[in-house]
C-alpha cells in the first residue's frame, strides 16, 4: 500500500498570548506554555506543523508546538483554558529564541502566528524512523502519539545534552524504542534497521549538515521516493534563522 498524506489548510490567525508557565524539561530544554482567549480556535493536527513566533526585537522564529490542550489543565470536562506547549533549547544569549525563553515569566506576552496548514501523519504506514536532534524533539513525541500503539517507530536521536529518554519519559508507545547516537554515527544506524519496504516513512529533522548523509542514503542509495522521506533542516551550524523549508542538500532537492 502506498504511503498517502492529507493536506490541510487553515486560516491564517495572529495571536498575542500570554506566559501561564515554564518548566524545565531536561536541563538544556524548556517549556513554556503560554494562554489566553485568543486561543479559541487553534488547530495544528499534524505531527510537524509549526507557528511562528514573533520575539522582541523584530525576529521570528518556527517552532512545532509539543503540545496543544483545548481545555487546558481543566480535566476531561473541558472547563478549563486552552493551553499551548512551546520547548525551547536553550544556549545563552545567542538567538532570540533561547534568549527570550531563558527569561520567560508568567505574564509575559509572546504573538503567534499559524499555523498556515497542516500535513497530517500519513496513511499506508507500516513503519517509523524518525531522526532528530532536540530541537525536533517536540515533532518526535506527536510522531509517537499518532503512531500509537499500531505502528512501530524507532527515533534515533542526536542531542548534545537533552537526555532523551528524560524528554519522551512515559510517552513512548509498545512497539517504539529511542536510541541515542552522536551526529556521525546517524547514517549506519540508520543502515542497520533496513531493509524497508514501500511502507516504511522516514521524517528526519534537526541539524542541517548532519541529516544530508542520512537523506543521500535513503533517496540515492535506496532509491526512496519524496513521499516515504520527508527531511527539514531546523537549524544549521553557522547559519542564522535559516529556512527549514530550504532543501537540507541544494545539490539534490525534491
Amino acid at each position: 500500500m502506498a504511503i498517502r498524506r492529507e493536506r490541510v489548510r487553515h486560516e491564517l490567525v495572529r495571536r498575542t498570548l500570554t506566559v501561564v508557565r515554564t518548566a524545565a524539561v531536561t536541563p538544556r530544554l524548556v517549556r513554556v506554555t503560554l494562554g489566553g482567549a485568543e486561543l479559541e480556535g487553534f488547530a495544528a493536527p499534524g505531527p510537524a506543523d509549526h507557528v511562528k513566533l514573533f520575539f522582541p526585537g523584530g525576529e521570528s522564529r518556527d517552532y512545532t508546538p509539543a503540545a496543544f490542550r483545548p481545555a487546558g489543565d481543566g480535566g476531561e470536562e473541558g472547563d478549563g483554558a486552552p493551553e499551548l506547549d512551546i520547548d525551547f533549547v536553550l544556549h545563552g544569549d545567542e538567538g532570540p529564541a533561547s534568549a527570550w525563553a531563558g527569561r520567560a515569566a508568567v505574564g509575559d506576552e509572546l504573538v503567534i502566528a499559524g499555523p498556515r496548514g497542516s500535513h497530517l501523519a500519513p496513511s499506508g504506514v507500516s513503519r517509523i524512523v524518525l531522526v532528530v536532534d532536540e530541537t525536533a524533539f517536540p515533532a518526535a513525541g506527536r510522531w509517537l502519539t499518532a503512531a500509537g500503539d499500531d505502528v512501530p517507530v524507532d527515533v534515533l536521536a542526536w542531542p548534545r545534552d537533552s537526555a532523551p529518554e528524560v524528554y519522551f519519559e512515559g510517552r513512548v508507545p509498545a512497539q517504539a524504542s529511542v536510541s541515542t547516537f552522536s551526529a556521525n554515527e546517524l547514517e549506519g544506524a540508520v543502515r542497520s534497521l533496513a531493509p524497508f519496504d514501500e511502507g516504511t516513512f522516514f521524517f528526519l529533522a534537526g541539524e542541517a549538515t548532519a541529516l544530508v548523509p542520512v537523506r543521500r542514503y535513503l533517496r540515492r542509495d535506496l532509491g526512496l521516493p519524496s513521499e516515504q522521506v520527508q527531511a527539514s533542516g531546523y537549524w544549521k551550524h553557522g547559519t542564522a534563522g535559516l529556512d527549514h523549508h530550504a532543501p537540507i542538500d541544494p545539490s539534490d532537492p525534491d
